[in-house]
């Protein structure tokens, strides 16, 4: 079907907004009054701008407090659509939104409300337009879509129609399947938006947390379902009203923004994709320094190995059981990370710019991840290397789809020379999983990346409390556990500290992994004694099993499933590692110790 966006959803100029749709390969967009208001070209300059980049103009939006209204107040409604409905003739927009009025003046009279609308159709009707009206959540009288549709149908006007909004429909718990029994030909347009379940002023919540599909909490996919039951064929767009994709990038906001609706395609049976390619583990996390020694003198404290050294690159591997990292002490900042996307600088030390992932098919995972808008990164290559894929994260983090030791695909380690008389430990230590801070304009768009792109799970969102304010968390894994990557929006937009990224390093015993690090040197984060007074209130422990924890720093949950014991290094530039262990199927990341852990990496800076 053919795809659409409102100007509304995206940033910058009316004339920076549909490059960006056109770019992103949308085929028209709604155009929102205000963008036009505020746009130094003509309607007709605007139409041949929309013409010269394949764009059609799918709808003119909005027109408000309309309907149900007294006589003379309606009077000077007509002759403000009359002027509209002339802009829109040379804007070359046949399709007007009018939204449920909200205006003190309006009654609750449907028959009232439907006379007036059929009026105002058959104004429209001279100029070549047609009415689309929309119950608005916050409708004054008129606030849900099937009570739109009574209106609409009573009516009777061929101009007249219903538009059908997923965040109005579905912020207010209604029932979408009824939809169904709207005559196709009746929905005169559909947008699409997805958002998050907080407890909050609807009106507030539409205007400022819209998400696109795939984002949020709504199900979108299911109310889509009923709209192409009804026999709907018109463009799905997509109106986000969102403060923080009204400051981003207006470019990859319409990437991100195409791509939603290429998954929620993908998830009706409307498109077909290249199937997603789950990857089955960590091959590696590779660190960018610019002075390898304080981080490999931590990677010897955690027990890891120097086993080998690329043939052609300034990277060495060290390995500890499973777990493997990349020192790359070559240049600090990568090429394709996007502005403001924390790509960094030599200035910044030590950081973690890439993740391998396990797959079980790389070339197909790269299919998807190309046709999902993400081109595979281009590679110096010297001869004889192996021929790996990598994608760029929203946040420039390059993951390589990777095979390890698999003699069918090519295999990483074969660029590697392996340093003679050296062996890494194989003690069950694996990397249990990678915290990638997101900037704060990429969070929503990287959880709708590794879901789509990935094929990886998404659980719900936490908010944790940092000394210098909320820090929001959402994890996203595949359903074994293999790959678990937090992502999370950094707390304070200047402080190092919070966007630090940290390696989780799984061990059967964490006190004995603690205890060989702080022996060999190592430093672990140390935390406050009213941390652990807290624990001993809140659980039992045996004996001396409290105070080893006290010692060593080492903190403790429980959830349904299990038990977790973790603790934290000090921090080497934007990186540290964490020890972990879980028992009993602990499926969490210890969300309830984060202020702890944040307010300690606060004080030890």
């Amino acid at each position: 079907m053919r795809t659409s966006i409102a100007t509304v959803s995206l940033s910058g100029s009316l004339t920076e907004k549909l490059t960006a749709a056109a770019r992103a390969g949308f085929d028209g967009v709604e155009i929102f009054e205000n963008d036009l208001l505020a746009s130094p070209l003509t309607p007709e300059e605007v139409r041949a701008r929309c013409a010269d980049l394949g764009l059609t103009i799918d709808l003119y939006q909005p027109m408000r407090d309309i309907e149900a209204v007294p006589a003379d107040e309606f009077a000077r409604n007509l002759r403000r659509a009359r002027a509209k409905f002339a802009v829109m003739n040379r804007l070359g927009a046949d399709t007007v939104l009018v939204c449920s009025s909200v205006s003190p003046l309006a009654v609750d009279d449907d028959a009232l409300a439907a006379g007036q609308l059929a009026r105002l159709a058959d104004l429209a009707r001279d100029f070549g337009v047609r009415v689309a009206y929309e119950a608005l959540a916050w409708g004054r009288h008129v606030s849900t879509y099937d009570h739109a549709w009574r209106i609409v149908e009573t009516a009777g006007h061929p101009a007249l129609g219903t538009c059908l909004d997923s965040f109005h429909i579905l912020s207010r718990g209604s029932d979408p399947k009824p939809i169904g029994d709207i005559p196709g030909e009746k929905i005169f347009f559909l947008q699409l938006a997805d958002a998050p379940l907080p407890a909050m002023d609807v009106l507030q919540w539409s205007r400022h947390h819209r998400r696109f599909p795939g984002q949020g909490g709504f199900d979108v996919a299911g109310l889509l379902r009923h709209v192409l039951r009804a026999g709907y064929d018109g463009p799905l767009s997509l109106e986000v009203f969102n403060d923080v994709f009204r400051q981003a990038e207006a470019g990859p906001t319409a990437v991100d923004a195409r791509r939603s609706l290429l998954v929620l395609q993908e998830e009706v049976g409307l498109g077909a994709l290249p199937p997603p390619v789950v990857p089955t583990g960590v091959a590696f996390a590779e660190l960018v320094t610019p002075d390898a020694e304080p981080v490999t003198s931590l990677l010897g404290a955690l027990g890891f190995a120097r086993t080998a050294r690329h043939r052609g690159k300034p990277v060495e591997l060290w390995e500890r059981g499973e777990a493997r990292v990349l020192v790359n002490t070559g240049p600090a900042t990568l090429p394709h990370a996007r502005r403001g996307s924390g790509g960094g600088t030599a200035a910044d030390g030590t950081r973690l710019a890439a993740v391998g992932l396990e797959s079980p098919d790389p070339a197909g995972a790269a299919r998807r991840a190309e046709a999902l808008l993400t081109p595979v990164l281009p590679r110096r290559r010297a001869d004889g290397d192996a021929p790996l894929d990598a994608v760029s994260a929203p946040d420039g983090t390059e993951l390589f789809l990777c095979a390890t030791n698999r003699p069918q695909l090519p295999d990483w380690r074969a660029d590697f020379t392996d340093l003679p008389g050296i062996a890494a430990a194989r003690d069950g230590v694996r990397i249990d999983h990678l915290s990638l801070t997101q900037p704060w304009h990429h969070f929503d768009e990287a959880v709708l990346f590794h879901r789509a792109v990935l094929g990886l799970d998404a659980q719900e969102s936490v908010d944790v409390a940092d000394p210098y304010g909320l820090l929001r968390s959402r994890a996203v894994s595949t359903a074994d556990g293999a790959v678990r990557i937090p992502l999370t929006v950094g707390a304070a937009p200047g402080d190092d500290t919070a966007h630090a990224r940290h390696i989780a390093l799984g061990t059967p015993d964490v006190v004995a992994a603690a205890r060989r690090f702080t022996e060999a040197g190592g430093r672990l984060l140390p935390i406050p004694a009213n941390y652990y007074d807290d624990l001993a209130a809140r659980y039992e422990f045996t004996d001396g099993e409290l105070a080893t924890y006290r010692e060593l720093g080492i903190l403790y949950d429980r959830d349904a499933h299990g038990v977790f014991r973790h603790c934290y290094t000090r921090t080497v530039g934007r990186v540290f590692f964490e020890l972990v262990q879980r028992d009993g199927g602990y499926q969490g990341y210890g969300a309830a110790n984060a202020p702890v852990r944040l307010a300690a990496q606060h004080t030890a800076r």
